[in-house]
């Protein structure tokens, strides 16, 4: 495996990641238009995002966890006429850690 070090000239930025409450899962693939592609356990995902989170940290970079909530993911889905799948959740991601880094409400 690859030694993966941190550059000293690399400026850490922060990298948004999708995160799903446990209690919010079932419902949740239940209403991604891909949710069949997610795993089928709250436990399998949550290995691989931990996983994601500690390649991203040991890269310098600094992770922002963004819960979808079942209540208001459709409701900002409507607004901006997307479908509720990968794509949307990672939009409504970045859209919250933009916010946030420049101070914005959400």
């Amino acid at each position: 495996m690859k030694d993966e070090k941190k550059s000293e000239n690399h400026t850490p930025t922060i990298q948004a990641i999708v995160w799903y409450k446990e209690e919010d899962w079932e419902k949740l693939l239940g209403m991604f238009t891909d949710g069949h592609l997610l795993p089928k356990s709250h436990k399998d995902w949550l290995e691989r995002a931990e996983k994601m989170v500690e390649q991203v940290e040991a890269g310098g970079d600094v992770v922002m966890k963004v819960f979808i909530d079942p209540e208001t993911f459709p409701l900002w889905c409507k607004k901006k006429d997307r479908p509720m799948d990968m794509n949307a959740r990672t939009d409504l991601a970045i859209e919250v850690a933009t916010k946030q880094k420049f101070g914005a409400k959400v």
